[in-house]
This record gives structure tokens, sequence and C-alpha cells, in this order.
């Protein structure tokens, strides 16, 4: 299953340092990972994708202009692309990460 491969396999405290929530609710939404501290969902697409499209930018909106931001990805990219998702992922937080003043 992608959700269970990205949250073994990059996810937790240990590779990233940050507490990810898995299906954590935001509003009426559900993401599939969420951190609080990063201000960061990750959402893992299924196969059937193309035919919530409308819902996920209705949904993708609501939690930007809740100064959050959204990382997708498909089931085949988690499964075939792990260390390209890893990558990624890993620039990201590095973007994310709160920054402490001097």
């Amino acid at each position: 299953m992608p959700e269970k491969k990205i949250w073994y396999e990059i996810l937790s405290r240990k590779q990233t340092g940050y507490k990810f929530l898995r299906q954590h609710p935001i509003g009426s939404y559900i993401p599939d990972f969420y951190c609080r501290e990063l201000k960061l969902i990750i959402e893992i697409d299924g196969d059937s994708h193309s035919v919530q499209e409308d819902y996920d930018i209705v949904r993708t909106s609501y939690f930007e202009t809740r100064g959050l931001s959204v990382c997708r990805f498909t089931n085949r990219d988690v499964l075939s692309n792990i260390d390209g998702i890893k990558e990624y992922l890993h620039n990201e937080i590095s973007k994310a990460t709160p920054s402490i003043p001097l």
C-alpha cells in the first residue's frame, strides 16, 4: 500500500525529525499526512484520481488559504520512485523548517 510505504520509508519522526499525523482532520477534510509544525500536507492520489480532480482543487485551495503547503503524489509515484519522492520531500521539509531568530 503506497500510504504505508511513504509513512515507514520517509515520514517517520526518525527520518524527518518532525511528527507527521496520518488521517488528521483539518476542517471537513482529512489529508493523508499532516505536519502541524511545518504546515505541510502530503496527499497520495489513488488510481481514480482523475475522477476527483475538481474536488482535489477545492480541497487544496482550502488548505492553502489556511497557510498550509500541499505536496501530491500518485500511488504509482510512491511505488516506482520512492527515492525521488524522498529527495523531493527532504527539500520541501528543508524549505518549510521554521527558522530560529538570532
